[in-house]
């Protein structure tokens, strides 16, 4: 642990850093204020995300400018059925030495390796391909030839999918989803956040974005969330929540519309999250709201409901608010 002041330090700084880089995001978004959170509490967690939103809703200049202020190399990768895991991860090329004119083999490094990837449409390619891309995610390294290449640190991904269009898809399964630290559904603006866009996007150029942060110091940063105090309270809280997600030993609701509950990772996601959205928020140790904020995000993939609840309608986030106010209840009872 870190000496007292030198954290106060540190966390002041990041914390500053952390405000004026939300202020530059917000030069070009318009609201989306709680989306733009969510993505700043999964990159300082140090995980990836899965963003669920029709077309035209700023996804790709949310990352860009997010890449932008933190001056970090940023590519957008395009799913389709025929692309192919070389595609993303780079392939062999054949060289020749011109002073002694042997040939070899030199990896050719794709798209991949960069800090910030956009993932889009995610579920529209081959299961072979998704695959490929959460390696990545869990290893931070990929495999070709036999040889593993480490990928750049910070490493960030937002996978996006359209929850329209389901014809010539490949969904992701549960195992793969639970590799994303959080699964976050973006709405349409507002009347007056859409009269802003309109006006914004329609007259003069945009507003330039500056650089408020360093790779460092977002490494800094994530480093410094794992310091975050959370009290063992809150640890206890969450996870009677992840368990009570499990319909085998829940409530009469929970046994009701779920088939399968959350494992452990969710715990572990929450938590990190939460203690992301404190120092977001500038604060050094973890309140009940931080974890209730996140609880959705976090639980909403990880939580497979029956065949009842999808034909009714009823969906994990209708879950998810049923255990808070149930672990909200039982607080009180004590």
């Amino acid at each position: 642990m870190k000496e007292l002041k030198e954290v106060e330090q540190s966390v002041q700084s990041i914390i500053e850093k952390l405000d004026a880089l939300k202020q530059e995001i917000g030069k070009v978004i318009v609201g989306q204020s709680e989306t733009v959170d969510q993505l700043l509490i999964t990159f300082l967690a140090g995980g990836h995300a899965l963003l669920e939103g029709v077309p035209g809703l700023a996804k790709t200049l949310m990352i860009r400018s997010l890449s932008e202020a933190i001056e970090l190399p940023f590519r957008r990768i395009q799913f389709t059925p025929d692309l192919m895991p070389s595609d993303i991860i780079g392939t062999e090329i054949l060289e020749e030495d011109h002073t002694t004119g042997k040939r070899f083999f030199k990896f050719n490094k794709g798209p991949l390796f960069a800090n910030i990837i956009l993932a889009d449409e995610i579920n529209r390619t081959s299961p072979k391909t998704q695959s490929a891309l959460l390696e990545a995610m869990q290893e931070f390294s990929v495999t070709y030839g036999g040889v593993t290449y480490p990928l750049e640190k910070p490493f960030f991904i937002l996978a996006t999918q359209n929850p329209i269009e389901q014809a010539g898809t490949f969904p992701l399964p549960e195992a793969q989803l639970d590799r994303f630290l959080l699964y976050i559904k973006i709405g349409y603006p507002t009347a007056e956040e859409e009269t802003a866009i309109l006006e914004s996007t329609t007259g003069k150029k945009a507003n330039k974005i500056n650089k408020v942060l360093e790779g460092s110091e977002i490494k800094e940063a994530q480093e410094l969330v794992r310091e975050v105090h959370i009290s063992r309270d809150l640890i206890e809280r969450v996870s009677s929540i992840v368990r009570l997600t499990r319909p085998d030993s829940s409530t009469p609701y929970v046994k009701d519309w779920v088939r399968w509950g959350a494992g452990p990772r969710a715990g572990q996601a929450m938590i990190m999250t939460a203690k992301a959205r404190a120092l977001l928020h500038g604060n050094f140790a973890v309140t009940l709201e931080d974890i209730e904020r996140v609880a959705y995000p976090v639980l909403r993939h990880r939580i497979l409901m029956n065949f009842r609840a999808e034909a009714e309608g009823v969906t994990s986030d209708n879950i998810t608010k049923h255990l808070l106010e149930h672990a909200q209840t039982q607080a009180k009872s004590i």
